[in-house]
This record gives C-alpha cells, sequence and structure tokens, in this order.
C-alpha cells in the first residue's frame, strides 16, 4: 500500500546527520526556500521519508550553496 502526505520541511523528523543540515536551515530561516529547492529538483518524483533525508545529510553543501547559508 502507498500513501503520500504532505508535511511542512519544518515539521519533518531529520535523522543522523541530516539534523544538523535541517537544524541550520531553520536558523537562518530558510525553511520555505529548501521546499523551494526539493521542489525544483524533484518535481516529477515522489520522494521517500529516507530520500529526503540522504538528501539533507549527504547534500549539504550543496544546499547551503543554494540558499546562500554560509557556514
Amino acid at each position: 500500500m502507498k500513501i503520500l502526505k504532505y508535511q511542512p520541511m519544518e515539521n519533518f523528523n531529520a535523522w543522523s546527520g541530516a539534523i544538523d543540515t535541517l537544524e541550520t536551515i531553520k536558523e537562518h530561516r530558510k525553511i520555505k526556500q529548501l521546499e523551494s529547492l526539493i521542489e525544483e529538483l524533484f518535481f516529477e518524483q515522489t520522494l521517500t521519508e529516507t530520500q529526503i533525508n540522504d538528501f539533507l545529510w549527504f547534500e549539504d553543501e550543496y544546499i547551503f550553496k543554494q540558499l546562500n547559508i554560509k557556514e
């Protein structure tokens, strides 16, 4: 069975290395920009929570660059 739901990124429960990435984005108040980036990059795909978490975890440098966050 497949269940789809809309969940704002501000409510996403990241784990492992993605926690730091998401917290940094929240601190810089860039959650809406993150949502837009994800929608732009993956517009024709349905992502799992694991795929979103892995994107945040392993692509943090790319995300920060796209959101203009300097760490």
